[in-house]
């Protein structure tokens, strides 16, 4: 994904970062000093429009604490962010902790959120089982086989893959949402 298509803040925090791993990792601590300094006006700066929706914004920085393992910082952001795509967030944070049953509750406060056309779509093009729909419960429970066992490394591999496209498809909707 071309990262500069969300200004210079962005792409700095996210061109060369390899994808997160399915379950918490560790924090990439050479970008928590700009992440720190992370405010929406600062995020969205270079756009030269205003945040429209501060909620969409806070869910940027949700996302981009996430991207990076910083669950903490991540959460403080998505708990307060009473939105489908607020809890959206909220569920992968859970998802990969790992805390399957936390994550599920989540994914019931998002509901059918807007991008799982076009994520159930990617998905099946990167090899997921075709379905008429996005099934997130389906999601977690591969996830959750392919993190408590010694899963085939396809398998390990394409979850990957989905989780990786699932968060650029999400950061994408409440970035494009933020601005007026």
């Amino acid at each position: 994904m071309d990262f500069q298509i969300y200004g210079p803040v962005v792409a700095g925090l996210l061109e060369g970062v390899p994808p997160a791993p399915l379950d918490m990792g560790r924090p990439n601590e050479k970008s928590r000093a700009a992440l720190t300094t992370l405010t929406p006006e600062k995020l969205f700066s270079h756009a030269h429009k205003k945040v429209r929706d501060e909620q969409m914004a806070q869910c940027c920085l949700a996302g981009l604490w996430l991207r990076h393992g910083f669950f903490d910082e991540s959460h403080r952001f998505s708990q307060e962010i009473e939105t489908p795509s607020g809890s959206f967030w909220h569920a992968i944070l859970h998802r990969r902790e790992p805390d399957y049953g936390n994550a599920r509750y989540w994914f019931r406060r998002v509901g059918s959120h807007p991008i799982f056309p076009a994520l159930n779509d990617a998905a099946i093009s990167a090899g997921w089982p075709a379905s008429p729909r996005w099934e997130p419960y389906s999601f977690i429970e591969k996830v959750e086989q392919v993190s408590q066992s010694t899963a085939d490394k396809v398998s390990t591999q394409l979850c990957l893959a989905v989780q990786q496209i699932e968060w650029e498809l999400l950061f994408d909707f409440c970035w494009q949402h933020t601005l007026s």
